[in-house]
């Protein structure tokens, strides 16, 4: 009786193994989701809250739109694409690893005639503020992305090394200027020469230049911006909504300071620069 009951489970064991065989899965690796998930499009895991400012600047440092580099330290993954965003991701297989916005392409730092380097703002929300990111052009033999820090909470430093900075004027503003802008400029300094305006009046007179060359973003940008969040402040406070009065709005001043006069030459293009630039 014992052996008939033993050969009986025996039985039964290898039909339901058998049974079932051909719809068991063997999972070999971790199911992941959010960054590393290939059926989840970039688009829907990343959402910018503005679109990137226009493409401006030294004529060959545009030939870089369109294309990115990526730098890899720790458990982080940093991608800068020229004139777009900058990303943060994190290199892990968990179901929630981060993936942000480090800021998007605003307007360029400019001192003494220098692009000094380039504002990624409006990024992804980070406390009371949004992050935003300074990149730092660096002459090299490669373009590549070679370092990243937060010298402060949610504000990031990237240095971009590139062969397409090493001429000692590819930096200069003045050759990137039409025509018309570069006599207001001349105009400008003429008067600023003779006393006829004061420094703030002269810096004033230059960041009207280069805000109607589309070097930096406009005052009247960030007016409105004002101007929304008062209106938006004004209706939840009507609907007894509470909010943070202490959320961040101020813009970051751009230097456009003269203090030495910087040779104006030419716009720094050297005919072995080369065309492609390896990502």
């Amino acid at each position: 009786m014992h052996r008939l009951l033993r050969l009986w489970v025996v039985f039964i064991s290898l039909f339901i193994n058998h049974g079932f065989a051909s719809k068991m899965k063997i999972v070999e690796e971790p199911n992941t989701f959010g960054l590393n998930n290939p059926f989840l499009a970039q688009g829907s895991r990343l959402q910018p809250k503005v679109i990137p400012s226009p493409v401006s600047g030294p004529a060959h440092l545009q030939r870089l739109a369109g294309k990115c580099f990526s730098f890899i330290e720790s458990t982080y993954k940093y991608e800068f694409c020229p004139f777009h965003n900058i990303t943060q991701h994190e290199q892990s297989y968990r179901w929630n690893a981060y993936s942000g916005i480090l800021g998007i392409w605003q307007e360029w730092e400019i001192v003494n005639n220098t692009f000094t380097g380039m504002w990624m703002r409006d990024g992804d929300t980070c406390g009371t503020r949004n992050r935003e990111t300074k990149v730092i052009l660096v002459c090299s033999t490669s373009s590549k992305l070679a370092q990243v820090s937060e010298p402060s909470t949610c504000v990031y430093s990237l240095t971009f090394e590139t062969p397409l900075v090493c001429h000692p004027h590819s930096l200069l503003v003045y050759p990137t200027l039409s025509e018309k802008l570069q006599r207001e400029w001349d105009e400008a300094e003429q008067a600023h020469y003779e006393d006829l305006v004061t420094e703030q009046g002269y810096n004033n007179l230059l960041r009207d230049i280069f805000e109607d060359a589309g070097l930096l973003k406009s005052q009247k940008d960030f007016q409105k911006q004002r101007e929304e969040i008062e209106r938006l402040r004004t209706l939840l406070t009507q609907h007894n909504i509470p909010f943070d009065s202490k959320h961040n709005e101020a813009k970051s001043t751009v230097s456009v300071t003269v203090t030495d006069q910087q040779p104006r030459g030419d716009n720094g293009l050297i005919e072995h620069l080369p065309e492609q630039v390896t990502v």
